[in-house]
């Protein structure tokens, strides 16, 4: 069995969730030695929620449990996106110049496992060197997204450029790892030969479980995560706060998230509401079932008219929504729709772009219909214990890992 695995980052922070918190340290404890290539901004690491370590992890190297860390200065690779694309096509590593490529063949892995579309691009680099001078080597795609979503408003000749490196990188990956069954058949669309196996961003499975959601008089949303146009309107969740309000007792929870909106000039808490509505701060991963304990129904909302990504879209809330046996409201996006509509855990607003409206309207109906909520928080645990917990995905990443001898 390979020993060494090198995980590559281009954009991520070192403590993202997927990356460190579960693929890294799960490895590590199967026993594989695992250094980490990653970016500083301005010098600095930075974490999950965007702050930056000042006063933590200075040294170029360092060790953080049990994984080796290495460290370089991020660039803008996107800013070459032709020279790149050349790269690409010369079937050469020798203009492969980046400082993660660099590192990377350093490192002489066993095993890399890129994360991004550019480090994806590094990785490709690496394992032509190496195996120009006799190093074999496996790569892994994990795609956390689609790269490029041909959707999302961006220049033709760049979408063409990266569209035709992905098929060239594609070529050569060993595997691809990616969050949905939408990104996965989209995978094939492109290379059919290409073995693709989808891991969900799932928590490991929480002891801090508190059945009893839909049981009180007043109905709990909670929304976990940054509040930004791509990811929940904190304008639309107000308005949605105010609409219910009218009719029934809604309380809102938000949790996490870069700054407290509620001190936000541009976006205060009506005065009316601030009785309804309550920020955790930034919570710690290990941290976040706590913060969810009493919550009735977790709240997504993807733009799924303009976004590939948003509509094939398995976040990690929806998984952390569900590993505390909280019942999801989203709007129609793909995979989310077609997963609750096969297990029966939440309550989809049949729209790609949903109003405030649109939920309040759903809520109503949730509130007025308790023994739903509660049907669908039973079978939202159910199958985080069977089938979506991080203990489950851990094993088909092992799974995929075992298939590469030395």
């Amino acid at each position: 069995m390979p020993k060494n695995v090198c995980i590559l980052v281009s954009e991520h922070p070192f403590l993202d969730a997927r990356i460190f918190k579960k693929e890294a340290k799960s490895l590590n404890k199967r026993g594989y030695r695992v250094t980490m290539i990653v970016p500083r901004k301005d010098g600095y690491l930075f974490d999950v929620d965007g702050t930056i370590f000042h006063d933590r992890f200075r040294s170029p190297t360092f060790f953080h449990e049990g994984i080796k860390v290495v460290t370089y200065e991020q660039i803008d690779p996107e800013k070459n996106i032709k020279g790149l694309h050349h790269n690409l096509r010369s079937g050469s590593d020798s203009r492969f110049n980046d400082p993660l490529t660099q590192l990377g063949i350093k490192q002489q892995a066993d095993i890399y496992h890129a994360h991004e579309f550019f480090s994806l691009y590094s990785g490709v680099g690496i394992k032509r060197a190496l195996t120009a001078k006799g190093k074999n080597c496996k790569l892994i795609y994990d795609s956390h997204e689609l790269e490029p979503d041909p959707l999302v408003k961006q220049a033709q000749s760049t979408q063409k450029l990266k569209r035709e490196m992905l098929a060239y990188m594609l070529k050569e990956v060993d595997y691809v790892i990616t969050v949905s069954e939408s990104i996965k058949s989209w995978f094939h669309s492109i290379n059919p030969k290409t073995p693709v196996e989808v891991i969900y961003n799932s928590p490991p499975l929480t002891s801090e479980y508190n059945p009893g959601q839909g049981k009180g008089k007043d109905l709990l949303i909670g929304f976990e995560g940054v509040l930004n146009a791509k990811r929940g309107s904190f304008k639309k969740l107000m308005n949605i706060a105010e609409t219910c309000n009218k009719d029934f007792d809604l309380r809102v929870r938000i949790i996490g998230g870069r700054k407290n909106p509620a001190k936000d000039k541009a976006h205060p808490v009506p005065s009316r509401l601030e009785s309804k509505v309550e920020f955790t701060g930034w919570v710690n991963y290990d941290a976040i079932p706590k913060a969810m304990q009493d919550v009735d129904i977790g709240w997504i909302d993807l733009d799924a008219g303009y976004s590939l990504n948003n509509r094939y879209a398995m976040p990690n809330k929806f998984f952390s929504y569900l590993n505390n046996g909280i019942p999801v409201l989203v709007n129609q996006c793909k995979d989310m729709e077609n997963f609750i509509q096969t297990y029966h855990c939440g309550y989809i607003v049949k729209k790609q772009q949903a109003t405030a409206a649109d939920y309040a309207h759903a809520l109503s109906e949730l509130h007025s219909n308790r023994r739903e909520i509660i049907k669908m928080s039973t079978n939202a645990r159910k199958i985080m214990e069977t089938h979506f917990s991080w203990g489950h995905m851990e094993k088909k990443l092992f799974s995929i890992y075992s298939r590469f001898k030395q």
